[in-house]
């Protein structure tokens, strides 16, 4: 899997890196000056063809250091290059302040609000970019902490402007994705360096970044496991082996609520069945039961009307995952689950089966075990964490801002289960700090996911392979980029029961 970053763990891997001696801040800010440049081309091979117009917005930190050099390499391509400066060259870090020399050898340095107040500045950014075939924001980079509110008029001057963001945009939160402040420059291509930050995919990241474009810069990477992986499916474990039986693929039991709302149950368990489980149970209230008779075939059905029952069904042992919330009904939740989770099988608790704790959260947590995967989307996951919901929510003054990961690894801990998040950009963590990040954002975005009845999909992916015997974190990471990647493969105009029945197209994508 490939890892995204905080701004912390990408500053300590450069500062190892330079310690180490390996590489120089200049060599570094040199390569990674060459990385925008390559970037900006292959988005735009036309900025190749013949010399254009530039304008470079630099900061008072090594983000404008990158932006001295991307300066200085496309005046060596003929381009017309005009440079901005906030702050003032004589307290630019060492790194920067060459490049900022370097620059001044060819061209001037026209600085922002200082001497020139900040209105007239903004005029001068503004008349610069007009023509400009391309604007580079290096203002800020991922150690932002502080409100650009000061800049806005120059942030606005550019937004009509083709932006390229030199590793963020500045003014967006490396680490939550969220916009400090008021203002914000929006991109239309991105370039982090290394890695990407986990604000590229998190909350408003991948609507300001634009495009991402992460360019390699030489570094060597040391795996962290405090890192948040993006989520990648395990096609070798999701795979069959010949010859296997079905009761070799785990059998999952899938709870249904009562008549006329058994819906959302066998949505779950179909997409239970389709990811491989061997045999998928629905378990169903006698008022329920014609009404699902008439509309299974491959799924089976048992009758389950109370507690009582369920625990005379889980005398099977073969049943090892089960999956209740989806269309459960409040009260049979309530009956329910507490039995379930006492019966020790791997269990995936959804929509009514979390919501019926919103009162008593506690009372929830002190039942779960470590073969739990809560999957709440954010209402859900309020009421069961109402204050690790509220640090995600509002406004952000100040940075790095709580984040979406930090949430749900806190969550996870609480309640001493897997959580998933829901979401475009859903986050995973398990309840030893692991964390997985599955983004269906940029050229991955998936928006037709969006409609009634795809959370109840996902909570039978990740039954189906939990059946199948995968850990929780591992079930609840590939059963998300199922999701995402069907979500993708159906493209506009999906419904929720479209979603299993791509998943064929979706495993023989990945070799199976």
């Amino acid at each position: 899997m490939i890892e995204s970053l905080t701004a912390a763990q990408m500053r300590a891997i450069e500062a190892r890196e330079i310690e180490s001696g390996r590489v120089t801040g200049a060599g570094l800010m040199e390569v990674a000056g060459e990385g925008v440049v390559a970037a900006v081309f292959a988005a735009w091979p036309d900025l190749a063809q013949s010399p254009q117009k530039a304008v470079i917005l630099c900061g008072p930190g090594n983000n404008g250091g990158d932006g001295f050099v991307v300066a200085r390499l496309l005046r060596g391509w003929g381009w017309e290059v005009e440079v901005f400066l906030y702050g003032e060259p004589g307290r630019l870090p060492p790194d920067a302040k060459l490049n900022h020399d370097r620059w001044a050898a060819l061209g001037p340095v026209r600085l922002l609000g200082f001497p020139q107040v900040i209105a007239e500045a903004a005029q001068m950014v503004r008349a610069a970019a007009d023509g400009a075939a391309l604007v580079v924001d290096a203002l800020f980079g991922t150690g932002l902490t502080r409100a650009l509110d000061g800049l806005a008029p120059v942030i606005d001057a550019v937004q009509d402007a083709r932006v390229v963001a030199v590793d963020i945009p500045s003014g967006l939160c490396a680490d939550s994705g969220r916009v400090i402040g008021g203002h914000v420059v929006r991109a239309a291509l991105t370039v982090p360096f290394h890695r990407a930050k986990l604000g590229h995919y998190l909350a408003q990241g991948p609507e300001i970044c634009g495009a991402l474009d992460v360019r390699d810069i030489g570094l060597r990477h040391t795996e962290d496991r405090h890192e948040v992986r993006l989520a990648v499916p395990d096609a070798e474990r999701l795979a069959k082996e010949a010859g296997a039986h079905k009761f070799g693929h785990g059998h999952a039991l899938v709870l249904t609520g009562g008549a006329g709302r058994t819906g959302a149950a066998r949505l779950a368990a179909r997409a239970a069945l389709r990811v491989g489980a061997g045999l998928v149970t629905l378990g169903v209230p006698g008022a329920a039961q014609m009404e699902v008779a008439s509309q299974i075939t491959a799924l089976m059905l048992t009758r389950i009307d109370d507690a009582a029952a369920m625990a005379e069904v889980l005398e099977d042992v073969r049943i090892g995952a089960l999956c209740l919330g989806p269309g459960l009904g409040l009260e049979r939740a309530e009956a329910l689950v507490p039995q379930a989770l006492g019966a020790g099988r791997n269990v995936v608790l959804d929509a009514d089966a979390l919501t019926v704790f919103a009162s008593q959260p506690d009372a929830l947590f002190d039942r779960l075990h470590d073969g739990c995967v809560l999957t709440p989307h954010m209402g859900e996951f309020a009421r069961l964490f109402p204050d690790l919901a509220a640090e995600i929510s509002g406004a952000v003054t100040v940075g790095p801002a709580p984040s979406k990961v930090e949430a749900v690894r806190k969550a996870a801990h609480r309640a001493g289960a897997t959580v998933l998040l829901k979401g475009a950009d859903t986050v995973i963590a398990a309840p030893d700090g692991r964390a997985v990040l599955s983004a269906a954002c940029y050229d991955q975005a998936a928006p037709w996911l969006a409609t009634a009845g795809s959370g109840d999909v996902l909570a039978g992916l990740i039954t189906g392979l939990l059946a199948r015997g995968m850990a929780p974190l591992e079930a609840a990471k590939n059963g998300a980029w199922l999701h995402a990647e069907a979500g993708r493969v159906l493209g506009a105009g999906l419904i929720a029961e479209d979603l299993p029945e791509a998943l064929p197209t979706v495993l023989k994508s990945i070799g199976i």
